[in-house]
């Protein structure tokens, strides 16, 4: 997530020029064909037109159905923060008995462990992700987080050697952690360290947990439908392979001036449509890694702190701060 006002227009121009570059080619190429040969190969800008106005709308049809997909994965982040400070609250006010700083310190860790697995979990690659586009450079933002190879490092922080040792083969490793949670919190009810009351609101948490859970890999699992993904491409290409025919009409192609200021604007129209595209392209995947993603490593990083802060624990993280920016 980009946490400044506005992206550079520099920065947006190196992360999308391509599309220009390629435009000012093509139209080039037409306009010098035209010029040279004196062959009139100028089409009617009116029915381009609305090519180009039938591909914008299906644009903002895309780019609104992408953001809805980003802003509910930011939502259910919300959810997550506010039922984990809930959690911790309820772990300090509830349990009481024998030993009980140990057992609180025991179930906070374990949460902080499942939200652990569940964001490395989230951000594993997935086919239909930007996993092999993933840009550099003076403008262009960077990946600002290696997610993989990492996990049981990080579990072994918060959870017992025996339960790093459970999970090791499991396929989903935050269900099994919240399953974990779940007996242990009825054992600590048979032991009399609460009552049913109590268990019955700490079950309540476990199930929205589990909810939260499920609405982000049901993100992360299901792709935005990719026939409109595909379309948007293609559509997008046939409209700007006409453009410069299109100005070619609305223009006198004999005058020198002309061999100039075509290619620009073919190039410019050009980009415009890409770069909305790519926009589009880049929301679909709230959590594949990259810069404009959901910020779920923030987002943990500040949860735990609270949790930690609870436990009144004096080795407390630093808040993730951004890099260039980028927040992840």
């Amino acid at each position: 997530m980009y946490v400044k006002r506005q992206y550079g227009f520099w920065m947006t121009f190196n992360w999308s020029k391509w599309p220009f570059i390629l435009g000012v080619i093509y139209g080039a190429a037409i306009c010098l064909a035209t010029h040279f040969s004196g062959i009139n190969l100028s089409l009617p800008w009116g029915p381009i037109g609305v090519i180009g106005i039938a591909v914008a709308f299906y644009l903002g049809f895309k780019n609104n159905s992408s953001y809805d997909r980003t802003w509910e994965a930011r939502k259910i982040w919300g959810s997550i923060v506010n039922n984990s400070r809930a959690f911790g609250a309820a772990v300090m006010a509830f349990v009481q008995g024998s030993g009980e700083e140990a057992i609180k310190k025991e179930l906070i860790h374990r949460h902080i462990a499942w939200m652990t697995a569940l964001r490395h979990q989230l951000r594993l690659s997935r086919p239909w992700e930007h996993i092999n586009n993933r840009v550099k450079g003076l403008y262009a933002p960077t990946v600002c987080e290696d997610y993989t190879n990492k996990l049981e490092g990080e579990l072994r922080l918060y959870l017992a050697e025996s339960e790093v040792h459970f999970l090791r083969n499991k396929s989903n490793l935050a269900t099994q952690i919240l399953q974990i949670q779940s007996t242990r919190l009825q054992d600590l009810r048979d032991a009399g360290y609460y009552e049913d009351f109590r268990h019955m609101e700490f079950h309540t948490l476990i199930t929205s947990f589990y909810a939260d859970q499920g609405k982000s890999e049901r993100i992360k699992n299901f792709p935005f439908p990719r026939q409109y993904a595909s379309a948007t491409i293609w559509l997008t290409l046939v409209f700007c392979v006409f453009v410069p025919f299109g100005l070619l009409d609305i223009m006198e192609a004999s005058d020198w001036w002309i061999l100039w200021i075509c290619p620009f604007l073919s190039g410019l129209i050009t980009w415009v449509f890409f770069l909305m595209e790519k926009i589009g392209d880049y929301s679909e995947n709230p959590f594949e890694g990259t810069y404009n993603d959901v910020p779920i490593t923030a987002i943990s990083r500040a949860i735990e702190i609270d949790l930690l802060e609870m436990l009144g624990e004096n080795n407390i993280p630093e808040p993730i701060s951004d890099k260039n920016g980028f927040l992840m």
